[in-house]
Parts: C-alpha cells; sequence; structure tokens
C-alpha cells in the first residue's frame, strides 16, 4: 500500500510526478491556501506532508495528524513557518530546499535595487499616466550606483551572490554578519550601526528568528543616509512596516525594494502602497522555471526519504536522529 500524504499546493510537475508515483497523494488544487481548519482535517492520518510556506506547521496540526506522522517536506528554504521544535519533540524530520534559490533570489534583489535607484517603475507610471509631455533635464532623476557603498546585512549565500553581481557595477561592498567571511572584496564592518551610516544601497539577506523581528525598525532607518535605498528579499517581518512607511513619507531615506511583506498577501489599503517610493512584488524572489523545478524536485525527495524511514537530503532538525539512536541504544541496553 502506497503512503498516504497531503500536498498542500499544486507543484511544478517535477518534484509532483514522484510524488504522484510513490505516495497515495491527495494535492490541494485550489490556487489559495487551504485554511487552517481544512488544513487539519486533511492531515488526519496521513504519513507526509509537504508543506509551502503558507502552510502553519505547529504541535496542533502534527497531533491533528497523528503518531504515524513520518516526515514534513517544506517547499521552501526558509521555514520559519514551521514550528520545528514541536516536530522535534515528536521525532518527526521537517525538510528544506536550502541552496537552489540562492542566484533566482540575487537576481531579484538586484533587480529591485535598481529598479528603485532608477525609478523604473515610477517612469513606466508617468508614461501610462500621461505625464510625460516632452524630455526635461530634471525630470524623474534618480541615484547612481558606479562608486557607491551597498551593505549587506548578512552574508550568507544569497548576500554572497549579491555581492558577486555588485563586482560588475563597481560597488563597494561592505557588509555585516558575525560569522560572515570577506569574499568578492567585500568588507566586513564592526557593526550594524558602521555599515548603515555608510550604505548608499542596504540590502537584509537574513533568515527570520526572534533577533531579527523587527530588526529594521526606525532606529535601523535613522542611521540610513537620506539618499539611501533599502532592498528586502529575506522574509517581511524582518521590517517593521510602519516605520519603514514613515521613512519613505517623509524623505528619510530615497527609497525602498520589497520582495516580502507582513502579511502576505500586502491588503490593498497598506500605506506603503500610497507610496511613489517604494516598489512591492508579490514574493517573486525564486520565482524562476529552473529554480521552482529543482525546489519542487528537493521537496519530493525530502518527503519520499522521509516515508522510506531514511535521512532527508536537506533536515532542518537532524538531531531527530541522533534522538532516535538515542533511543534504540537505550532499548538495547534495557
Amino acid at each position: 500500500m502506497r503512503p498516504k500524504v497531503f500536498v498542500t499546493r499544486k507543484m511544478r510537475d517535477a518534484g509532483l510526478k514522484p510524488v504522484l508515483e510513490f505516495c497515495d497523494a491527495d494535492v490541494w488544487e485550489d490556487e489559495m491556501p487551504p485554511s487552517r481548519e481544512v488544513l487539519l482535517e486533511k492531515v488526519r492520518g496521513v504519513a507526509g506532508l509537504l508543506s509551502m510556506l503558507t502552510d502553519r506547521v505547529d504541535a496542533k496540526l502534527l497531533d491533528a495528524a497523528g503518531p504515524q506522522l513520518k516526515v514534513v517536506s517544506n517547499h521552501a528554504v526558509g521555514f520559519d513557518n514551521v514550528v520545528v521544535a514541536d516536530a522535534t519533540a515528536r521525532g518527526i524530520p521537517v525538510g528544506n530546499t536550502p541552496g537552489i534559490l540562492t542566484n533566482a533570489t540575487a537576481d531579484l534583489a538586484f533587480a529591485l535595487l535598481l529598479a528603485a535607484a532608477r525609478r523604473i517603475v515610477e517612469a513606466e507610471k508617468y508614461i501610462r499616466d500621461g505625464k510625460w509631455k516632452t524630455w526635461h533635464p530634471s525630470m524623474l532623476l534618480g541615484m547612481d550606483l558606479t562608486g557607491k557603498t551597498l551593505g549587506l546585512v548578512g552574508f550568507g549565500r544569497i548576500g554572497r551572490a549579491v555581492a558577486k553581481r555588485a563586482v560588475g557595477f563597481d560597488l563597494r561592498i561592505i557588509f555585516y554578519d558575525p560569522t560572515g567571511k570577506p569574499e568578492f572584496g567585500a568588507i566586513k564592518m564592526n557593526s550594524l550601526d558602521d555599515l548603515l551610516r555608510a550604505s548608499d544601497f542596504v540590502s537584509v539577506h537574513t533568515p527570520l528568528n526572534d533577533s531579527t523581528r523587527h530588526m529594521v525598525n526606525a532606529d535601523f532607518l535613522s542611521k540610513m543616509k537620506p539618499n539611501a535605498i533599502f532592498v528586502n528579499t529575506s522574509r517581511g517581518p524582518v521590517v517593521d512596516q510602519a516605520a519603514l512607511y514613515e521613512a519613505l513619507k517623509a524623505k528619510k531615506i530615497f527609497a525602498a525594494g520589497l520582495d516580502v511583506t507582513d502579511p502576505e498577501p500586502l491588503p490593498l489599503d497598506s500605506p506603503l502602497l500610497t507610496l511613489e517610493n517604494c516598489l512591492i512584488v508579490p514574493h517573486i524572489g525564486s520565482a524562476s522555471e529552473k529554480t521552482r523545478d529543482a525546489m519542487a524536485r528537493l521537496a519530493a525527495e525530502n518527503l519520499i526519504a522521509g516515508l522510506k524511514g531514511e535521512r532527508l537530503p536537506h533536515c532542518v532538525n537532524p538531531e531527530v536522529y541522533e534522538n532516535r539512536r538515542q533511543t534504540t541504544d537505550d532499548r538495547t541496553w534495557n
């Protein structure tokens, strides 16, 4: 009998096909994610769950699934939607899809930086609104990149990939990351404050956790240059959006480019959407065909490995295997 699984959204065929071949899979076909109530019902009795970043996986959901649940495979590199400690306490490995979306996300971060600097969206809207009457020396002036300083907050895989792209634009690159090591000519800063004061562009590449939630607040923004540009492709809750709105409205910084918001989707009555100097796109950092295919394949590999009782290729809580080994050793000893 094939193992029963629930897939919370229809994904790319590169990953969906092997899941359908190996599993008795219930795939949520709707474009919108299942409601919490539906999700709690759908997971009952499943051996595996393939979740998306829109699905909260916590103790209540894991217990609703039942003790036969073997694996949670999250179709994302980030896993802040999963309460990993709850899964670990129940001996359930959690998989993610790291490494494969680095280039696509770095491309998008740089696209946002360029678009905000040269006011691309404003300029396109300027034409559609019928405002383009003639050329003028002061029309839609933006920011140059050559010779300016790019400050990267976080210097992991994506931060380093952005730095690599910045080299070709003759940007001076600095970064703040307690564990990061210089690469691509980037200079490590002693403090975040030093980075903010020196940067013409600030791009955030940190995970979401207790220490980074609302890290970008009024104090953070007040230390940036008044002509600086802020870019976020990490997670929405890293930014205090009320503080960002006030900074942009008061022209305390030049512009912002956001791929992520809090919440997602951003409500249409959000004050940020009233600002011409705030460019927002709908969480498309990994949205290339090649990248999403690779994510789907890896999510499937994690799911199937867990169902087979094998170690997940990419597991965010590998301590579950040590705990299992310890439990087996204790039983053998007794």
